[in-house]
């Protein structure tokens, strides 16, 4: 809505980096506060987040240009993380790849260290999702039988009980009432964020916060999917490649829920 910040200089600060770099930010203040209390030393748990966000980061991007290779027409656009454009779940993989390798370099125990990642994931993916409301990406399908088309967030009737309409300029369709999948996200990975703060105090065995997170942003994916505008389905079958990953996500989820419990090595 706001892609740009501030100007100065002709030098421009989008409002998207700086959003996700708030929330790296918070996120990385937040896993050291929940380190110290699995007993991971500060800078184990420095060293786990750096290796997450970088491969998070390069995953993410990888997986955006495979899944939208024609919004690449030159060299720079692959490195335009500015103007939006990553793919959540790419960046999943490519962050768990780096706790991986983290957790192997520093021997620590992996399911405390998920625990600790699940809520300051949770907690930067809901203020990222705030930037892509700026930049425009991620935009939802078109709302039908609205007659305000002015640029900014308008009410209605039906659920979400809100839509935006981008200005021209934006990675989103301008001039189209929109369903507000960015801000729908936001909040929802909010609401994740303090389930799994709850429950991360009163958890009974290592790995219970990072796989409820899995099921919660999961079903929460899935059903997301049927408002967002920028993945189309898959012919034949009327679902998006991002809701089989999330029906995914979040079986293993639940089967890591139930594999975690009976372990008698992962209770407390």
């Amino acid at each position: 809505m706001f892609p740009t910040l501030v100007e100065v200089f002709g030098f421009k600060v989008s409002t998207y980096g700086v959003l996700v770099a708030l929330g790296l930010i918070l996120a990385y203040f937040l896993s050291l506060r929940l380190a110290r209390r699995e007993g991971i030393p500060s800078d184990k748990a420095e060293s786990v987040f750096i290796f997450a966000a970088l491969f998070g980061i390069v995953g993410s991007r990888i997986a955006f240009i495979l899944e939208h290779p024609y919004e690449i027409e030159s060299l720079i656009d692959v490195f335009a993380l500015w103007k939006g454009g990553v793919s959540f779940y790419g960046g999943l993989l490519g962050g768990i790849l780096g706790v991986l390798l983290a957790v192997k370099r520093h021997s620590l125990n992996l399911w405390k260290v998920a625990d600790v990642a699940a809520p300051s994931l949770a907690l930067a993916h809901s203020i990222g999702r705030l930037g892509c409301t700026s930049a425009g990406c991620c935009y939802g399908r078109p709302v039908p039988d609205v007659e305000n088309v002015s640029v900014g967030i308008h009410f209605m009737k039906d659920f979400p009980f809100f839509y935006v309409v981008f200005p021209s300029g934006s990675v989103a369709p301008s001039g189209i009432p929109l369903y507000p999948t960015q801000i729908m996200e936001a909040f929802g990975n909010f609401v994740i964020f303090l389930v799994l703060l709850l429950l991360f105090r009163r958890k009974g065995f290592d790995g219970e916060v990072f796989s409820v997170y899995t099921v919660l942003y999961g079903a929460e994916r899935f059903a997301l999917e049927f408002y967002r505008g920028v993945t189309p389905p898959i012919e034949g079958l009327g679902l998006t490649w991002n809701q089989i990953a999330s029906l995914i996500f979040a079986c293993l989820g639940i089967a890591l829920f139930l594999l975690l419990r009976r372990s008698p090595s992962g209770r407390r």
